[in-house]
């Protein structure tokens, strides 16, 4: 019988850990906070869960998960959106001290804050690599909660578009803002992902020299696939600044999903 000597399948647990080791100390650390910093917080909240408003408490937790994924990475910020969850419903919601949920409106909270902390843990992200400050803004964070809110219980995708156009319109201070559904026409500047201005192939620098003349496109995708874009008429004020256009293409990101679980929409 042959034997056969000096070979081992990769241990897969071992395998991680080499992964994990080979991460920069920053995003070690970061993970290592998504972990604990949601537990830490929510702990610290158990004196005042009676007297404080879930919404709000699910808030402060959201703040934690912002500054996890801005001192790490996307998976840090995913790590402590599901930590952030878990010890929402073990702290803060009854029964306390246990994992079960007996109330409706505690389970959607819930679900909202896991929700609302993967899609800012991602834009936090993208703030890192682009060397900005990470968004905290309290109002920042509710209009991205109120806009995962109402997709989750809109009737019609036609509800949540027309929220995120008011939502643009102030956050952006813009002029006017409209909504096209389906093919693109023209090219437009449009305002990309990261939070910066392309006018045809070239970029833009909007922080020095405002808004491009005429409309600006902002891009709706569900599932990776267009749907529609928001076109913003300028103020005529300064841009906003780098953080607010973040939060908006996050807003245009719901859009695309509540489009997207929606199906076809009629256009107007």
């Amino acid at each position: 019988m042959s034997t056969m000597t000096g070979i081992r399948k990769p241990h897969r647990a071992g395998g991680i850990r080499a992964l994990f080791h080979t991460w920069p100390l920053r995003d070690r650390i970061a993970l290592a906070a998504g972990l604990a910093a949601p537990f830490l917080a929510a702990l610290a909240l158990i004196p005042f869960r009676t007297g404080l408003s879930h919404t709000n408490a699910a808030l402060v937790l959201v703040v934690v998960v912002v500054a996890v994924a801005a001192l790490g990475n996307r998976t840090a910020g995913a790590v402590g959106a599901l930590s952030a969850a878990a010890w929402y419903d073990f702290f803060l919601t009854r029964p306390y001290g246990t994992f079960d949920i007996t109330e409706t409106a505690d389970i959607e909270t819930a679900v909202l804050l896991l929700a609302v902390g993967l899609i800012v843990s991602q834009l936090a992200a993208r703030a890192r690599r682009l060397e900005v400050v990470h968004v905290t803004d309290a109002e920042h964070l509710a209009r991205i909660h109120r806009t995962a809110e109402l997709a989750g219980t809109a009737n019609s995708p036609d509800a949540v578009v027309e929220h995120v156009r008011r939502e643009l319109t102030e956050l952006l201070g813009l002029d006017a803002c409209r909504f096209e559904y389906g093919t693109l026409l023209g090219r437009p500047p449009r305002l990309t992902e990261d939070g910066g201005v392309t006018v045809g192939r070239h970029s833009w620098n909007i922080d020095a020299a405002g808004w491009p003349e005429g409309e600006t496109e902002l891009r709706t995708y569900g599932n990776g696939h267009y749907l529609g874009r928001f076109m913003l008429t300028p103020g005529s004020g300064p841009a906003a600044s780098l953080q607010a256009r973040l939060v908006a293409v996050t807003l245009a990101d719901q859009t695309g999903s509540a489009l997207d679980t929606a199906g076809p929409v009629g256009r107007g």
